[in-house]
């Protein structure tokens, strides 16, 4: 069979894809992966066509593919998080755990999961619906490519709440391993064991040059269990300027500019590095959208160090680029 694998967006592998790529070479299909949405004029015809989408605002691209590939099977977060690669394949919910890099052949380094699922319920997140409670999937020599650098991505949503945390840990600390913590780590729920192992990892950011660990401060209840566990981090040697923290924006009905800027400040206060998420959904929030952004760009560029937001919204926001950045999975 002849088999098309689709990324819809995204940066890094995505691991779905991988996954079928594996599936069907190891039954000796014919695997096509390509980015764009169009069927073009010379594609041969294929038994299936899959795509894989992480953000909702990939909408309309979706649309253009369904239209080129009316029957395509099209999962993930951004799209329909019941679509799962272990039903598609007759296999066990996350029971599924080979990969194949040959479709990103330029990728050098090793991605993956040691857990699945999360402790918390945010109404804000999918992973609970998606993956329910916290499940060991996978050490680290599991997800190491023998041969490549001794580099990961961890996608965990809640590395330190699973049960064999330590044993991962200490994979990482052993191995000299550098560690991309890309989904972040939780700081509401970390404790002084938890943040002295991961004061000894080599934790990165995701293009492995600076030490950073990602984190969230989501609205300002928050503040008293927040700057707990962003003082245990601090108490185990991490420095604050270390910490890059996900502020959500927008999602909350109650909240305002004093909220949104209670937070902002406080976090520069500490030394630690802010960096704004906007919940995109059009009226979720009394502040628009489009004003989030302009915030979310002034923090991200780091204008805040030499302009005041009053300032940059007469004035700097005007070189805005046309697309938003991207945000992370919400």
């Amino acid at each position: 069979m002849r088999v098309r694998l689709t990324q819809l967006d995204g940066k890094l592998p995505n691991l779905a894809l991988m996954k079928l790529a594996h599936w069907h070479l190891s039954k000796g299909d014919e695997v096509d992966f390509r980015e764009s949405v169009y069927n073009d004029l010379f594609e041969p015809d294929y038994d299936f066509v899959y795509g894989s989408a992480i953000f909702t605002s990939t909408e309309k691209k979706i649309q253009i593919f369904k239209r080129n590939f009316p029957a395509a099977i099209v999962g993930g977060t951004g799209y329909d998080s019941s679509v799962k690669v272990e039903h598609l394949i007759g296999c066990e919910e996350y029971g599924y755990e080979h990969y194949d890099y040959s479709i990103y052949p330029s990728f050098k380094h090793s991605i993956g999961f040691t857990q699945r699922g999360c402790r918390l319920r945010c109404s804000f997140c999918v992973v609970p619906k998606k993956e329910g409670k916290n499940q060991v999937v996978n050490s680290i020599y599991d997800i190491w490519r023998p041969g490549t650098e001794r580099k990961l991505f961890l996608l965990d949503n809640d590395f330190f709440g699973q049960e064999k945390w330590a044993d991962r840990a200490n994979e990482i600390i052993d191995g000299k391993f550098k560690v991309c913590f890309n989904q972040g780590i939780n700081v509401r729920l970390i404790h002084k064991e938890g943040a002295q192992a991961l004061a000894k990892m080599k934790y990165m950011d995701d293009q492995f040059k600076t030490k950073r660990i990602y984190t969230a401060w989501d609205n300002r209840r928050d503040e008293a269990i927040f700057n707990k566990g962003i003082g245990i981090l601090l108490e185990s040697g991490i420095k604050p300027g270390h910490i890059m923290v996900y502020m959500l924006c927008g999602y909350w009905k109650w909240e305002t500019w004093d909220d949104i800027f209670y937070r902002f400040n406080e976090m520069v206060r500490m030394g630690l590095m802010p960096y704004p998420m906007v919940y995109s959904q059009p009226d979720a929030n009394s502040i628009p959208v489009k004003e989030l952004r302009r915030f979310q760009r002034w923090v991200i560029r780091r204008y805040y160090q030499f302009m005041d937001f009053t300032e940059y919204k007469a004035t700097g926001w005007k070189d805005e680029p046309k697309y938003p950045i991207e945000d992370s999975l919400f």
